[in-house]
């Protein structure tokens, strides 16, 4: 399958981006396709045996769009879109003031040239207010040839109403300017003024230059959605110091690939994913994880892509070129949640799916119903004008997509990263948290405290022993008890036979049949643990893990591993509770290690020696209840973070791609959880505050332009003010988002 990204032209509102979704699905060959309106581009999936990008520009071009690969980057499209708007808005603008004063100067009092106010001049006074719309109509003549071209293809959308709105109010004035010039030369002076309000020339041009003040507003801040990606873009490097045949050698960053040996000195960026080999290097991450604090790293420390050096020198290693690296991951993964859609969307998708057919029928209806109430045209054709104009699919559309991009992007730069606009909903509802132990509520870098043998066992031979058999895993407690061993200089025997089972290690180790584990394995294999059973308890009642050593079936020894609490775990759960949701701990650990944990840091239940299908089971029995969300390392934890409803994987900085984690955490500090969760209700809140204006807004809006509080409160609505009224709902709406920047952790 091949991915490729569009850039789409001409696409208004959400009308119009469904539109496209549904031309490019209907290719052979798509599966997948996602429409991104706020970045008027989209990104497909295709079999490039069956179909390739012109057939699917094709298609896009049928509907009335264009599309086509740019190599341009977001910050330019951006600054070419407002250029263009902006153009349009200034010369729209020259020729609206001097319409607008001649068409409603008399009106508000402004003296006006006696050319314009003479009885034989009338003629003279409505084609000059038709010279000055038709530059305003050449200029935003887009408007109608999208808006009728989607008409005649029967799926209207904003420029549908737009054009039709705008058409009516120029042709029912080419209409009254003949009625005035005809009467002018019979000398009918008194019907010539009769039928001059019925001029909406100025109507025409207020329009389209009020939609465009909009569409330029509702620009410029759809750019701001965009910072967050453009930030991401920018930490990226544009060269890198390598060493080549013994030289230093500046090569561009992208031509860095996997080792390559680089220098970093200080105020130098990392240009990729790297190892430091020699040396060691303060570097502020702080724009990849939000972490304010400057890191040192030593050697054989990981750097991540785009952090910056504050002090020291190193020599690195790059292990990933820069397009597979935590940047670019990390800016993939914003595009990637940006351009889906929530559930929430798809109500706002469906309404704005017949919105513009229901509209055009209620214009219609209201000019009619006036007619047969006895109102003259003019106000059947005004009334009409109104509702047409009046009416935003925009705004309904821009609803959902502002906030859940402002909200990743809010993420992104906190180090929190949602991979989906379903995933950021789903996060708002969790009713309880469950928490691995190692590597999450501690810091799973635990240490031997203690090692306790049997009598006929030696020291040397008890570590020999448990170094031969532990030096082959990548457990924690692994290599906690390799990294003791090593510090007592113990020797490594022969063996055969290696396993790792469920809660321990096994292996045959000079002939002997080693067993390395918690005391649930000893149990299994038959091993009687009385020995140090006192010991074990007393440590495990302190927090401490320990783990029984068996040979031939006998215990010959017991190893004390100890593993520190996060200094941020108690805050984040005691935040979680004033949030009103449950804690739970799952872990493999013992019920005493367990529980000493649990109390220490107020979790309110806790499971213990459980296996990874056992942590499975219980999310599937909890999920009954309400909405789950697992927290795990993302590595060894990956089947409850893809049974959970949202799978978090925490401290994941070097490994972001984590397939079974719904939201990557990209440090180490369980508070992220707290403000993740808190991001997605704030998300919720914009998005819900969003659909309500914009559903109220039309339901007031379409009424009044229709002329039904006229009756009652003698109140309608001109053209005009429906211009202005449905260029700022999409603004505001979109505004609304943006108050997700500052949001704070």
């Amino acid at each position: 399958m091949a991915r490729k990204k569009f850039d789409v032209k001409g696409m208004m509102c959400v009308v119009c981006q469904s539109h496209v979704e549904k031309a490019v699905q209907n290719v052979k060959g798509v599966r997948n396709v996602n429409v991104n309106l706020l970045q008027n581009s989209m990104v497909v999936e295709f079999d490039p045996k069956i179909t390739d990008t012109d057939i699917i520009a094709a298609a896009v071009a049928d509907e009335g769009y264009e599309a086509y690969a740019v190599e341009e980057g977001i910050e330019k499209k951006d600054q070419n879109r407002h250029r263009g708007v902006l153009k349009r808005l200034v010369i729209s603008l020259c020729f609206l003031l001097p319409l607008f004063y001649i068409s409603m100067g008399r009106m508000i009092g402004f003296p006006l040239p006696e050319i314009f106010t003479r009885n034989e001049h009338l003629p003279f006074y409505a084609l000059t207010q038709l010279v000055l719309t038709v530059p305003i109509v050449i200029l935003n003549f887009h408007y109608f040839k999208n808006g009728f071209r989607n008409l005649v293809r029967r799926s209207p959308n904003m420029d549908s109403l737009i054009a039709l709105g705008a058409s009516a109010a120029f042709l029912y004035s080419l209409y009254i300017t003949g009625l005035i010039i005809g009467y002018t030369a019979n000398k009918s002076y008194e019907s010539a003024h009769h039928v001059l309000h019925g001029l909406y020339f100025e109507s025409c041009g207020m329009i389209l230059t009020l939609i465009t003040v909009g569409k330029y507003l509702e620009s410029r801040s759809k750019s701001k959605t965009t910072n967050a990606i453009k930030k991401l873009i920018s930490l990226a490097p544009k060269t890198a110091l390598v060493e080549r045949d013994g030289k230093e050698v500046s090569i561009p960053a992208d031509e860095i690939r996997p080792g390559d040996i680089f220098l970093m000195r200080t105020g130098g960026s990392v240009p990729c994913d790297a190892t430091v080999i020699e040396g060691n290097c303060t570097v502020d991450q702080s724009a990849l994880t939000g972490e304010s604090i400057p890191v040192t790293k030593k050697v054989g420390d990981r750097l991540m892509s785009a952090s910056v050096s504050v002090g020291g020198f190193a020599k690195c290693r790059c292990d990933k070129s820069e397009g597979d690296s935590t940047l670019a991951q990390m800016i993939a993964l914003v595009e990637q949640a940006s351009a889906s859609k929530a559930p929430v969307a798809r109500l706002a998708d469906r309404i704005s799916g017949v919105f513009v057919p229901i509209v055009m029928s209620i214009a219609v209806i209201a000019a009619a119903v006036w007619l047969i109430l006895g109102k003259d045209l003019s106000f059947a054709v005004n009334t009409a004008i109104s509702v047409l104009v009046i009416s935003c699919p925009c705004a309904l559309g821009l609803a959902t997509p502002t906030a859940i991009m402002v909200g990743t992007g809010r993420g992104a730069q906190l180090g929190i990263l949602v991979k989906s606009a379903e995933t950021l909903e789903t996060a708002h509802s969790v009713t309880a948290v469950l928490l691995d132990k190692t590597g999450t509520c501690t810091e799973g870098k635990p240490s031997v405290t203690k090692i306790l043998k049997a009598n006929d066992v030696t020291e040397d031979e008890f570590l020999s022993f448990i170094y031969t058999a532990e030096k082959r895993s990548s457990h924690p407690l692994a290599k906690a008890i390799t990294a003791y061993c090593i510090e007592r200089q113990a020797v490594e025997l022969s063996f055969t036979d290696y396993s790792e089972p469920d809660g321990g290690i096994t292996a045959e180790v000079n002939s002997k049949r080693l067993l390395i584990g918690n005391k649930r394995l000893m149990e299994e294999n038959g091993i009687e643990t009385a020995l140090f059973e006192n010991t074990a308890c007393e440590q495990a009642e302190k927090g401490a893990v320990p783990l029984y050593c068996a040979a031939n079936g006998e215990i010959v020894g017991l190893v004390i591993c100890s593993d520190k609490i996060r200094p941020a775990s108690g805050a984040a759960v005691e935040q979680l509770h004033n949030m009103g949701i449950h804690t739970v701990m799952l872990t493999g650990d013992n019920k005493l290690t367990a529980e000493s944990v649990k109390n220490e840091l107020g979790i309110d239940e806790c499971f213990s020696e459980l296996l990874p299908a056992d942590k499975t089971r219980i999310i599937e029995d909890m999920r009954k209840d309400g909405r789950i969300a697992m927290v795990g390392d993302g590595i060894n934890d990956a089947p409850s973070l893809a049974a959970a409803d949202v799978g978090i994987a925490v401290g994941a900085g070097q490994d972001i791609a984590i397939d079974s984690a719904d939201i990557v955490l990209m440090k180490s500090d369980l508070c992220d959880v707290v403000t993740a969760l808190m991001l997605s209700r704030r998300v919720m809140r914009i998005i819900k505050q969003n659909l309500f204006w914009a559903l109220i807004y039309n339901s007031i809006g379409i009424p009044l332009a229709a002329g039904v509080f006229l009756p009652i409160f003698g109140w309608t609505l001109d053209p005009m003010f429906s211009a202005a009224a449905m260029s700022m709902s999409s603004f505001c709406v979109v505004t609304n988002a943006l108050r997700l920047n500052w949001f704070k952790a």
